[in-house]
């Protein structure tokens, strides 16, 4: 003897539980990697690379507190 099936009362969907994706989700890592890009094309408008390498100066003073 055969078991009945049991028939879902709604089509499943193919994108799964979410549905559908926020504006957002496309947009931000769209936006990101263009500044990105636009960084690595034109590296003179990081201003920010341009100051003293302040990752230097910071591990020569722990290097100078470590040693005394």
């Amino acid at each position: 003897m055969s078991a009945p099936t049991h028939t879902r009362p709604h089509p499943a969907t193919r994108a799964g539980a979410a549905g559908r994706l926020p504006w957002w989700a496309l947009a931000l890592p769209v936006l990101a990697f263009t500044a990105l890009l636009a960084l690595i094309l034109n590296p003179s408008d990081a201003h920010a690379a341009t100051g003293e390498p302040v990752i230097t100066h910071l591990f020569e003073r722990m290097h100078q507190l470590i040693a005394r």
